[in-house]
């Protein structure tokens, strides 16, 4: 299975001391070099700026040419980045947050997956608390509407 990750979702599973479950739910995670480049970065929290200095065997850090296909506008590098390579390699899932990357990735015909869904699949697996790890998601600074957490409790 090809799974690539934007920068956020790998940088609050960290925070929440989670990061263990990609490589449980998908084996190995491919992030651009501006992924990684983002999570090294001095304005990111040290936690994660020391898991990236000494990443894990799952993570792989592959080479990416943009094309012209890939907009400026609206999306990061890193963003970018991570759909091109889903793009190259016809990745089976990509991981994002942001909704206009989440709408150019769906639009390239990716399969899209956010942070509350690898969330919930961890739930599913039995790997986490859904209910407990929402707190400290807040506490991190992940804004999430009270109804879309209420939902996603329900549907347990």
């Amino acid at each position: 299975m090809i799974v690539v990750s934007d920068t956020s979702p790998i940088c609050y599973l960290i925070l929440l001391d989670q990061i263990e479950v990609l490589p449980t739910l998908y084996q190995s995670v491919l992030i651009p070099q501006a992924v990684a480049a983002e999570l090294r970065a001095a304005a990111s929290p040290p936690e994660v700026r020391a898991w990236i200095t000494h990443p894990p065997s799952w993570l792989q850090v592959p080479l990416v040419e943009l094309s012209q296909s890939m907009p400026a506008k609206n999306l990061d590098l890193g963003e970018r980045e991570a759909i091109a390579i889903a793009v190259q390699l016809n990745a089976d899932l990509i991981i994002l947050d942001d909704k206009a990357a989440r709408q150019f990735a769906s639009d390239k015909g990716l399969k899209v997956i956010g942070l509350l869904g690898i969330l919930k699949e961890s739930a599913n697996a039995k790997l986490l608390d859904l209910e407990v790890t929402f707190e400290p998601l807040r506490s991190a600074g992940f804004w999430v509407s009270p109804q879309l957490l209420k939902q996603l409790l329900d549907s347990e």
